[in-house]
């Protein structure tokens, strides 16, 4: 079974965050595989977060995080950027990670000499995407690998800031950065196609 990265994507990160957790220090409160409560209610499971359907936690991951941000016209463009992306809402909301790559295009437009600028909207749509291809045209391969890790860089300053505005989350600061320094090996590695395989074929087979 051939997977695709939106399938690596989910399988890698049901597996970081595992099963049902309510911890303390955790804003979000009960999660099951990495799903906050609201968004389960948002999307219609009623009952007690331990029992969350996989199914439907894979179907929230694709919609919500995948689908949103039009990551399926990202990837063939930047597959680490969509990585980035991707991850970055699970962690902070689709639509923060899309106003960063916003603001990020914004101040790598070059005065708006290269393309305009983008409104901050958090919303992935033509614009956005036209100015990614912009800047890839003009910058190339290199300069959307620049982009890509300047996403990231935002990504770990602002679970920094997390940090320090509310020292409760310093229980989480270290997995946080481990997890955005090491996604790409985790997704792109044989472990990570493994984890995709068996997450799809359970899917396919009714048993999840």
């Amino acid at each position: 079974m051939a997977t695709s990265l939106k399938q690596r994507l989910v399988a890698a990160v049901i597996d970081r965050e595992g099963d049902y957790v309510n911890h303390k220090s955790d804003r979000g409160g009960p999660t099951r595989f990495g799903i906050t409560q609201a968004v389960a209610r948002e999307n219609g499971h009623q009952g007690d977060m331990r029992y969350l359907p996989r199914t439907l936690a894979v179907r929230i991951y694709e919609a919500r995080y995948w689908t949103s941000n039009r990551l399926d016209s990202i990837a063939p463009i930047s597959a680490t950027l969509a990585e980035y992306l991707f991850d970055f809402g699970v962690h902070s909301g689709p639509g923060r990670a899309a106003q960063e790559l916003q603001r990020t295009l914004n101040v790598l437009n070059n005065r708006g000499k290269l393309f305009a600028d983008l409104a901050v909207d958090g919303a992935v749509g033509p614009s956005t995407l036209n100015a990614l291809a912009d800047y890839r045209k003009l910058r190339g391969g290199a300069g959307v690998h620049v982009l890509a890790e300047s996403i990231n860089g935002v990504r770990i300053a602002f679970c920094r800031g997390l940090a320090e505005r509310d020292p409760r989350q310093e229980d989480f600061a270290y997995g946080w950065f481990h997890r955005v320094v090491n996604l790409r090996q985790d997704v792109e590695s044989d472990y990570g196609e493994r984890l995709a395989v068996s997450l799809y074929s359970e899917i396919d087979t009714g048993g999840a």
